[in-house]
């Protein structure tokens, strides 16, 4: 199945099943045979989640997280001993590798708005890991929170000044519009200690990325948004996949006195021949 097909079908399955906690069962329910198999057979540890309470999309669990983590260290200069904020945190994916690579000097902040992700999170990771902690923010989501009370786009994370030496977002932006993007900018920013990193990912709309996907070598199908500076694939609901105008993106880090470090880390998404990741990535700088 391709990348545009499992978005697309993301997006019919939230039409049907508009609410969370529905297509959460229903996960739970299609995926409990390989569930019992990996319990049976040892394949899942416990700092890994059943597949069944994955929401935060495909591929292999651990060999992603560990994908990141050799990007964190690579790229984003991630120390041992680092304060670290993982925005999106969803059910662990990125914090589980983080640690075996953090040491007790360092710590880690998930924050997600998926409840049931935090919940996991505490039940299986804080206990073992007390520098690890987890907390839900309560923005609204038509299909992921949808009793949240407060809005992406004036959204204030819930950490003093300068609190984290490493701020990451991965596939994060690639799911909100302009508006909550340069708000989450913005907040990284504040939260990060000055000389402090910030590493995201994004599915970023300039000269090549627009040519490959009016040639139609694009692996997602991208269309005019709903906002300026961004294209989607679902106009009925566009926080399926997002792709956001660089020079946006490069106007917001400046904005808020975030240098980008070195080019953008190109991904593979729109058909490009020489890419890094899947999905395009930026290191900044707090200055």
């Amino acid at each position: 199945m391709t990348p545009d097909s499992k978005m697309r079908l993301s997006a019919i399955a939230k039409r049907l099943f508009p609410d969370f906690a529905t297509r959460l069962v229903l996960r739970r329910i299609a995926f409990l045979p390989l569930d019992l198999w990996d319990a049976a057979l040892g394949h899942r540890d416990e700092l890994t989640p059943p597949r069944g309470l994955w929401f935060i999309g495909g591929g292999n669990f651990r060999g992603i997280g560990e994908q990141f983590l050799d990007y964190f260290i690579r790229f984003g200069k991630l120390k041992p001993d680092d304060r670290v904020l993982d925005v999106g945190c969803g059910i662990g994916r990125m914090a589980v590798p983080l640690t075996r690579y953090l040491s007790t000097a360092g710590s880690y902040e998930g924050l997600d708005i998926v409840s049931q992700g935090i919940e996991w999170c505490r039940e299986h990771i804080t206990p073992r890991y007390p520098n690890f902690k987890f907390c839900v923010a309560e923005i609204y989501s038509r299909h992921y929170n949808p009793h949240g009370r407060l809005e992406a786009a004036s959204y204030r994370f819930p950490y003093p000044d300068g609190s984290f030496d490493f701020v990451f977002a991965a596939s994060v932006f690639t799911h909100m519009l302009p508006d909550g993007v340069k708000n989450y900018i913005a907040e990284m920013s504040r939260v990060c200690k000055l000389g402090g990193r910030c590493l995201f990912t994004a599915f970023l709309l300039n000269k090549e990325s627009c040519h490959l996907i009016a040639s139609g070598k694009s692996t997602l199908r991208f269309q005019d948004g709903p906002q300026q500076y961004c294209m989607v694939i679902d106009p009925a609901f566009p926080e399926t996949a997002v792709a956001l105008a660089e020079q946006f993106v490069t106007d917001s880090l400046n904005q808020v006195a975030l240098t980008v470090q070195d080019p953008p880390l190109l991904g593979s998404w729109c058909g490009r021949a020489n890419w890094t990741s899947y999905q395009d990535m930026l290191v900044v700088q707090r200055r």
